[in-house]
């Protein structure tokens, strides 16, 4: 069901499935953002550790945070539209439930994204740790501002830094295809609409990378992005020739992220 959202304020949408390990560091930093008027929903994609009760447990202390349980796995893009659909306000922001945010980070964005009519979606620079709590010094940039052709050649925004207008995720909902970057393949739709995507370069994100997640397995990312670009009606030699510009940043990112990873644990928040 869709409802009626109210003009102020962000709903905060966080996907979560077997993610007890983490999802504690993710819910505090939402819950410490110094932006006053946000909800956190949190859609429980079936999971069978504890994932279930810490987030009922969150819910019980903090009025802010609504539960919602899927019947049967759906995947995170499903369960992020079903969070986008429950949103009490106009403006959302991802976060997947092994990230984090610093705690000025909504307030920063709003601030860019509201000012500005003519941005599609707001999104930042981001950190990276690894599965083991290893921090990395690389830096993923966010330029001020990103076009549709631009972001054909490389994908430089996070799902969890996104904020975007819920009508036009209401209108643009996530695919629900394994097999290409759905969350990208909805940056590419709203700036069909949009001159721009504003960017916040401060990396107020930060992303937990790993060799086992989607993105984390090269091959099967390529061939995903690969995809993405015929999921939105991209001719063929248009496709080869951002492929080919991805191949060369996304192989300079990664070894950049993990050549740069430090020795010493992160702190817990």
């Amino acid at each position: 069901m869709c409802y009626e959202a109210e003009s102020s304020g962000v709903s905060v949408v966080m996907p979560a499935y077997n993610a007890d390990g983490t999802i504690a560091r993710a819910i505090e930093s939402v819950l410490m953002q110094t932006y006053p008027t946000l909800e956190l929903i949190i859609v429980n994609d079936c999971s069978s550790d504890g994932t279930g009760l810490a987030i009922e447990g969150y819910a019980r202390r903090d009025p802010r945070i609504q539960v919602l349980h899927n019947q049967e796995r759906k995947g995170a893009s499903a369960s992020r539209n079903c969070g986008v659909r429950a949103a009490r306000y106009a403006w959302i922001a991802f976060l997947d439930s092994d990230d984090y945010w610093l705690p000025d980070k909504l307030e920063m964005q709003m601030q860019v994204i509201t000012a500005d009519g003519s941005c599609g979606l707001c999104f930042t620079a981001s950190s990276f740790i690894s599965a083991t709590g290893q921090r990395s010094a690389y830096i993923l940039h966010a330029p001020g501002r990103v076009t549709y052709g631009q972001l054909l050649s490389q994908n430089v925004i996070s799902c969890s830094s996104v904020l975007a207008r819920r009508s036009d995720l209401i209108a643009e909902p996530m695919l629900c295809d394994p097999m290409i970057h759905e969350d990208y393949a909805s940056w590419l739709a709203l700036l069909k609409k949009y001159p721009y995507a504003a960017g916040v370069d401060r990396p107020l994100l930060v992303y937990q990378v790993s060799a086992k997640s989607r993105s984390g397995n090269k091959l099967r990312a390529a061939r995903m992005q690969w995809n993405t670009y015929q999921s939105r009606g991209l001719p063929w030699l248009t496709s080869c020739a951002h492929f080919l510009t991805y191949l060369v940043r996304s192989v300079r990112k990664y070894c950049a992220i993990w050549r740069q990873m430090q020795p010493q644990p992160e702190a817990a928040l």
